[in-house]
């Protein structure tokens, strides 16, 4: 695993237990090694970042996105997050919250094709 900022500990905590939606209905498809036996672990810390989903085994990081993620300042933090996960050798996959819940087999489907692709 890769370390993190461990005043991040408890926010990520506080993120598990107060799930968007979205994310929740995601989780449902991720946990428990449903997708090619690979662990998802959600609101993780990685670095000074909380990330939604994480998969160390596959370097693979999941957003969801709300609204707020179209704002100027929340896309400006969402690249430097996604060239830190970069440089640590991560992929970033985002979705936006209404991919995930209208289309949530095409979304699981993208996730697995890049698994996939990547083995």
């Amino acid at each position: 695993m890769l370390e993190y900022n461990v005043t991040l500990k408890e926010p990520s905590r506080n993120l598990r237990s107060n799930m968007t939606e979205a994310e929740r209905l995601l989780w449902a498809r991720l946990r428990r090694k449903q997708l090619q036996g690979i662990q998802f672990y959600r609101q993780k810390p990685i670095g000074n970042f909380i990330v939604d989903f994480y998969a160390p085994a596959a370097g693979l990081v999941i957003e969801v996105d709300g609204s707020q993620h179209l704002e100027v300042e929340h896309r400006v933090r969402d690249e430097l997050r996604d060239e830190f996960l970069a440089e640590h050798g991560l992929t970033v996959l985002r979705f936006d919250n209404r991919q995930v819940l209208c289309e949530t087999d095409a979304v699981v489907e993208q996730i697995l094709w890049w698994m996939l692709d990547r083995s």
